[in-house]
């Protein structure tokens, strides 16, 4: 039998102008709604790529610390800071990955590929099986997605992520903790956490949208409960319906976490 949460998603679900597919595991219930079927990535892709500069981090083969040159020239628009500095910069990968997930940037993201190795990132999505992620272009390459080529990933890949970024033991206690941190100090906070009131509870998460496209994922605690949480729409006729449908989602876990007694 469905329970209440549940149905109250779908009904959420039920009523967007968009497709969407919804993964959420909270300590008693999971709840997923095509949480297998795929979609346009955008910058949810971004947490495979953080994920994968930790694990290189960890065996060595670089530094967090490592410098890496930020030329004017390759520099791409869209979400971020770095494009809209006006002289050559150098910052370390830890800088970069966290630009990438704060506030979204392009420029660390695409230096970032190149630094890490976009086949190390996908081969890191295909080693923990996450089938409907697939990295094909950096960020704004307008030229490959006229070619076809687009990042992919589904809810429940999402989903994934975001457990073995909060648990997994093939990260140290210190890389999750930095992790989580970061995706902790995510500056745009317009979708799943919007609804919720952030003294109560921490929220760790990063959103992705495109035009027709809008994204969050998250980590979300209050005392010793937690929920994963990943909200992927796609086909959308306007963005802020998008929006208004993962905050609507996100106060109604945020809810039932926090009245849940189990």
């Amino acid at each position: 039998m469905m329970n209440s949460l549940e149905q109250n998603i779908r009904d959420v679900v039920m009523y967007s102008n968009g497709r969407v597919s919804v993964a959420v595991e909270l300590p008693t219930q999971f709840i997923q709604i095509n949480g297998h079927q795929s979609y346009p990535a955008a910058s949810l892709i971004k947490l495979p790529i953080l994920m994968e500069g930790f694990r290189q981090a960890e065996e060595g083969k670089i530094s967090l610390l490592d410098k890496v040159s930020i030329p004017i020239e390759g520099r791409v628009g869209g979400a971020g800071v770095l494009a809209s500095l006006s002289e050559e910069i150098s910052l370390n990968i830890e800088d970069l990955l966290t630009l990438m997930i704060i506030v979204s940037d392009n420029t660390a993201s695409n230096f970032l590929i190149d630094r890490l190795g976009s086949s190390a990132i996908q081969g890191l999505c295909d080693s923990l099986n996450l089938k409907q992620t697939k990295l094909l272009r950096k960020f704004m390459d307008f030229q490959a997605i006229e070619q076809g080529y687009n990042n992919h990933t589904s809810a429940m890949d999402i989903l994934t992520c975001l457990k073995l970024i909060d648990k997994s033991p093939n990260y140290s206690l210190n890389s999750r903790g930095k992790m989580l941190n970061i995706l902790h100090h995510q500056q745009f906070k317009d979708k799943l956490p919007s609804l919720m009131d952030l003294e109560m509870v921490f929220v760790a998460n990063k959103t992705g949208e495109l035009p027709g496209v809008e994204h969050d994922c998250g980590i979300l605690r209050y005392g010793n409960k937690h929920a994963y949480i990943a909200v992927l729409i796609d086909k959308l006729e306007d963005n802020e319906s998008g929006k208004g449908t993962i905050a609507k989602v996100g106060k109604l876990i945020y809810d039932f976490l926090i009245r849940d007694t189990n």
